[in-house]
């Protein structure tokens, strides 16, 4: 019995290997695994077999017909692709040029996001990150906000607990620098960041870009004179750049920096109010509170700080009135960079 099953094996095998076409495997597979096939045969007689002969045989039977299985599919797949291939080849010009595949390049908000990183790193600024969820005290209290404060209610914030936030500003950063660094201190701090708002000019999510300068003898004229070079950087070396006294609780005194308007040049439009300007940023002196959280005398240094938005820098630069343009994911408005 043995020998006939691998006899039956063999035929098989040999004959699956010199199929012409999908038709003869048809014919092959009715030939020998077809219910009046040899091996069929062999299977319906195992009950006639002795006991002790029944387990080899049966097992025997299973191999040779899956083995058979098998040699009839891999022909199937080998005429198939033979097939395949000259039809394939059938009007090819291999002389022709490639298909060129699409560049992707970085995201707009990336590319000004390195872009003013770059301009602060020039002046001696280096970059410092910091958790998105952040703890209330570094959010808040660290930076002259306690709970009672006002100031508060200018920021919806996400909170995950009582204590515990989706940062509302990177300013947490500079918090968390001074503690663990002793002046000198020039960083920016870069990265997202997260308030409860959402129309044409904000979005629950978006990017900030933080700097803070301490040392002895720093002035408001060190932080005019390095806003002013950043604007004229970013946007164009004779923008006209303004400081009008602000409120921010963490410095004092408070400036907020606009820029001649980008788009009628400081006649007025309707991007500008009809103003001629454009605010395009917040920045003061530190405020002497903030100090003192961190263990820094304000006796001996003093520092500046500013916080700017990239999605606000963005916008201005290349004339974009909709925020939400910039994370609808429309390649038609992305290739545009």
């Amino acid at each position: 019995m043995e020998d006939q099953l691998r006899e039956i094996e063999r035929e098989a095998i040999e004959a699956v290997e010199k199929a012409a076409d999908k038709k003869a495997l048809e014919e092959l597979k009715v030939i020998f695994l077809g219910r009046k096939s040899r091996l069929t045969s062999i299977l319906k007689s195992l009950g006639t077999l002795p006991k002790e002969q029944r387990p080899l045989v049966g097992k025997l039977s299973n191999q040779v017909k899956v083995r058979i299985e098998k040699a009839l599919k891999d022909r199937l797949q080998a005429l198939e692709a033979g097939r395949q291939g000259p039809e394939l080849i059938k009007g090819f010009d291999p002389t022709l040029p490639g298909r060129r595949l699409p560049r992707g390049h970085l995201h707009p908000i990336t590319q000004v996001l390195n872009e003013v990183c770059q301009v602060f790193e020039k002046m001696g600024f280096s970059v410092a990150q910091g958790p998105e969820i952040e703890l209330d005290f570094y959010n808040f209290e660290a930076l002259n906000i306690p709970p009672d404060h006002p100031a508060r209610d200018m920021q919806d914030t996400f909170y995950v607990d009582e204590k515990v936030l989706l940062r509302t500003h990177t300013s947490p950063i500079q918090v968390r620098t001074m503690e663990k660094m002793p002046p000198p201190i020039r960083i920016i701090a870069p990265g997202k960041v997260y308030r409860c708002d959402s129309d044409v000019t904000h979005t629950p999510m978006f990017h900030q870009v933080e700097g803070l300068m301490v040392d002895r003898d720093v002035s408001f004229s060190h932080l005019k004179g390095i806003l002013t070079h950043f604007a004229q950087e970013i946007f164009h070396k004779d923008t006209a750049v303004r400081f009008r006294p602000s409120f921010f609780p963490f410095t004092e005194p408070s400036a907020e920096i606009d820029i001649q308007c980008v788009m009628c040049r400081g006649d007025g439009c309707r991007v500008c109010s009809y103003t001629g300007w454009l605010e395009v940023l917040g920045a003061g002196l530190v405020h002497p509170a903030v100090f003192r959280h961190v263990g820094i005398d304000p006796q001996i240094y003093s520092g500046f700080a500013f916080g700017l938005g990239i999605e606000r820098i963005a916008m201005l630069r290349y004339g974009i009135n909709d925020i939400r343009l910039f994370y609808d994911n429309d390649l038609r408005f992305l290739n545009q960079f």
